[in-house]
């Protein structure tokens, strides 16, 4: 990314952790929070990172998110439960939902909990990543307003819907997939719209739905999939919308109160999720699972690729690769969100 700064990764942390105890989050939100943001920056995925801690801060101030939730679980059945989140930060909602998901798939095989009173929760992959952490596969969902436009269709429909999931693989880093249903995510939008940076073609559409590779007159997203092929990523976007909002009370995508561009910022928009924890020992079993996964990756990465300098990769491959460069060099900061930070 060009016009960006470097800041180093417990700096940026400490910035993200302290301007959300200033705008009056609770030190368990706060630190959720600050965990998924900077698994985000740290792993590449910058439209989800510290960026967000001036939307969510103007949020906690404005209203519409709970600076200090109480959190309520209620086990429905041997296997799963549902969270109310009380309207506060999605992260530490999230967190504490694949926490009990993990916990019910430690007596069960496995674990799901739906979440409800939710708001947005940054990059999904990184409570997938608390599940691998653990020795169990993680999925998540989470629905979102509407900013997608159908296949085929004028107006936005579903929202981003992102869709993540995380494999352990012994004495390596997980196995990764942290997507949006979307072309790309809105956040990318507002991103390049920061650094006024063209988007790549068929990602985006004006307000006629009409494509277009200006940030400032992107209005909405394609589906995965793009004018070709869209057709999936729609149905993916569905999948997301049953699993986070039908099946836990939520609201669904269309009726959901936008992220930004409103000026309702202080009704809760009642977001969706979903986190399932499975454990490998009660299926194949441990040991066997550990050995499959060791020779599925290593076929994969074995692969010949198309060009010498650019190895197959794994899903999380880049993510891991990333990190361990920002780590040294520092986390690359759109100037907004540098000013917001640092002043």
């Amino acid at each position: 990314m060009n016009d960006t700064i470097l800041v180093n990764v417990q700096t940026l942390a400490s910035r993200v952790t302290a301007v959300l105890l200033d705008a009056g989050a609770s030190p368990d939100s706060t630190a959720a929070t600050t965990d998924a943001l900077m698994h985000a920056s740290q792993t590449g995925i910058d439209s989800h990172g510290a960026r967000l801690a001036a939307h969510y801060a103007a949020m906690l101030r404005e209203g519409r998110l709970n600076p200090a939730p109480h959190l309520t679980v209620r086990r429905t059945a041997p296997a799963t439960a549902m969270l109310d989140a009380d309207d506060g930060l999605g992260h530490y909602a999230c967190y504490r939902a694949m926490d009990t998901a993990i916990e019910i798939a430690a007596e069960t095989g496995l674990g799901a909990v739906g979440i409800v009173r939710s708001s947005h929760c940054g990059a999904a992959g990184a409570y997938a990543l608390k599940a691998a952490q653990a020795g169990m596969i993680g999925i998540v969902t989470s629905n979102s307003d509407a900013n997608v436009t159908l296949f085929g269709g004028t107006l936005p429909f579903h929202g981003t819907n992102p869709i993540a999931v995380a494999a352990p693989v012994s004495g390596q880093a997980p196995w990764l997939l942290d997507i949006a249903t979307s072309s790309i995510p809105f956040n990318r939008v507002r991103l390049y719209r920061s650094l006024n940076h063209a988007l790549p073609a068929g990602v985006a559409a004006d307000m006629d739905g009409h494509e277009t590779t200006n940030p400032h007159e992107a209005q909405m997203l394609m589906p995965l999939g793009g004018p070709e092929y869209g057709f999936k990523g729609a149905a993916l976007a569905g999948l997301v919308t049953i699993l986070s909002a039908v099946l836990t009370g939520a609201t669904t995508d269309p009726n959901m109160i936008p992220m930004t561009e409103t000026h309702d910022c202080g009704t809760a928009r009642n977001v969706g999720q979903f986190c399932l924890a499975l454990d490998p020992a009660r299926f194949i079993g441990r040991a066997a699972f550990e050995r499959a996964m060791a020779d599925y990756l290593w076929q994969l990465r074995a692969v010949p690729p198309t060009q010498a300098d650019s190895p197959v990769m794994a899903p999380g491959d880049r993510e891991w690769k990333t990190a361990e460069r920002r780590a040294i060099e520092g986390i690359p900061i759109d100037p907004d969100t540098y000013r917001f930070l640092f002043g």
